[in-house]
């Protein structure tokens, strides 16, 4: 489950709920449509505080867009390894060629 909400600064930030119910909140850095229509998610923990985020261990989180039996979208982990290999590949290749072209 994620709520999206938009923070001052302008970043693109959602709360999740993971399966335990423990919520945490992501910042967006990117999308990726594949050519068969799924969505793709590549995310980062926020943090409130700039000390705290400087202090976290940057962490990619992948998920896929999936719509449940009422039309909702829901952003779910990649259970397949081949899946997950590939789409993670392609959202550390954009986003290096987008930091290191800036």
């Amino acid at each position: 489950m994620a709520d999206f909400m938009e923070n001052d600064m302008g970043a693109d930030l959602y709360t999740l709920v993971d399966e335990d119910g423990k919520e945490q909140t992501f910042e967006l850095l990117d999308t990726y449509e594949t050519d068969e229509g799924d969505l793709y998610y590549a995310l980062v923990p926020y943090y409130d505080d700039p000390q705290d985020m400087a202090e976290a261990d940057a962490e990619l989180v992948v998920l896929k867009s999936e719509e449940d039996e009422n039309g909702d979208e829901s952003l779910v982990t990649i259970d397949d390894d081949d899946e997950y290999e590939r789409i993670g590949k392609i959202f550390m290749d954009r986003l290096t060629e987008f930091y290191d072209g800036d």
